[in-house]
């Protein structure tokens, strides 16, 4: 059974491409990958992103019981911050990859991926000895991400946040086209500024004409996951499921910047005890010398056809014009500059080893 979000009909009717995603219909392209990820990338684009889960954390012990299950240190959180963080498992790998907003001190809502809505339900609560009362508001919960550089200025007029002076990985709730206690996100995907909007399904087609009504004159469009995947991928960030998953080391992801042994979390000392034996494995980033496009699952071997990792994620950057990808390799290829092939259908393909984000 695939499910819908509040907004599915309306995306069919806009002329979306819809595909099974992540147990949803999603609409995957409008114009064509290539137009949106340029639309977003120099001026405003809205992403319906309504699959993704949340759930809100509420009691004295909240704060416990986050700290507990998140790498992160969800301490340095104040009222009206966002923390990106993930949810290690008990043999070294990720549950899932999330971002926690605080509310207030006994109060977080946390924002998790569609494909592992009742997975990281179930892992929370399994940790929840602490009495913290758990609430799954996906099902009624619409998501729209507005990115661009002029994200800003097309959305300023539907509401009485400041949206210019919003830091980056903060929040605030307001009146947002005419909805009360509309929660408004500085966060995305996509490294190209702009903010993320939650509000009740009731309200979704209401605000979602009142961003395009707004945007108009910004030359707003329609974004669809094709675009979003190719717009992340340029900055380096991890998918779940791609890059990172139950099996993979988040050490080896890159993700030490979200792992702070300042507290204590679930496999904090199998974690601690790998990063001070030293990592085997590295995700990089990687250009493509010869022609050829990287594609998720495609082996990378050295010189000699020798296997040394495998391909996480790959494109045709619509910014750069050239193929790009991620991967893990063994440690002694990480370096940048390094020389790396991918077998495509039994070629060996040369790329060299970059640090990301690809599109700085």
């Amino acid at each position: 059974m695939v499910k819908n979000t509040a907004l599915t009909d309306l995306h069919i009717a806009l002329g979306a491409k819809m595909v099974p995603f992540a147990g949803f219909n999603m609409p995957v392209q409008y114009s064509g990958i290539n137009d949106e990820h340029e639309t977003v990338r120099n001026g405003v684009g809205v992403f319906d992103v309504s699959h993704m889960g949340e759930f809100i954390l509420k009691g004295d012990n909240a704060f416990d019981l986050v700290q507990k299950i998140s790498s992160n240190d969800a301490a340095k959180l104040y009222d009206g911050k966002v923390q990106y963080a993930y949810i290690p498992n008990e043999n070294g790998g990720v549950v899932d990859d999330f971002l926690i907003y605080r509310i207030d001190e006994k109060t977080y809502f946390l924002v998790v991926n569609a494909s592992n809505i009742q997975k990281d339900w179930d892992w929370i609560s399994k940790y929840n000895t602490y009495g913290v009362e758990m609430k799954n508001i996906a099902d009624e919960t619409s998501l729209f991400a507005v990115q661009g550089p002029k994200a800003a200025e097309a959305l300023t007029t539907l509401t009485d946040i400041d949206l210019a002076t919003m830091e980056y990985y903060t929040f605030k709730k307001g009146v947002f086209a005419g909805i009360d206690n509309v929660l408004v996100s500085a966060t995305g995907y996509t490294g190209s500024g702009g903010f993320e909007i939650y509000v009740a399904n009731n309200d979704a087609k209401k605000v979602w004409e009142a961003i395009f009504e707004a945007g108009a004159p910004y030359g707003i469009k329609p974004i669809g996951l094709g675009a979003r995947d190719t717009l992340r991928l340029e900055m380096g960030f991890c998918l779940y499921g791609n890059d990172i998953d139950d099996t993979t080391s988040p050490l080896e992801a890159g993700l030490g910047w979200v792992t702070k042994f300042t507290k204590d979390f679930v496999n904090a000392e199998n974690l601690k005890k790998q990063k001070e034996s030293g990592l085997k494995n590295k995700l990089v980033g990687f250009e493509m010398v010869d022609r050829g496009i990287p594609r998720h699952g495609y082996d990378i071997v050295d010189v000699d056809g020798n296997a040394i990792g495998r391909v996480t994620s790959g494109t045709q950057s619509p910014s750069l014009k050239k193929s790009i990808g991620m991967g893990y390799v063994a440690i002694s290829h990480a370096k940048e500059g390094s020389e790396l092939f991918i077998d495509i259908r039994n070629n060996k393909v040369k790329a060299m080893v970059v640090k990301p984000p690809f599109v700085k």
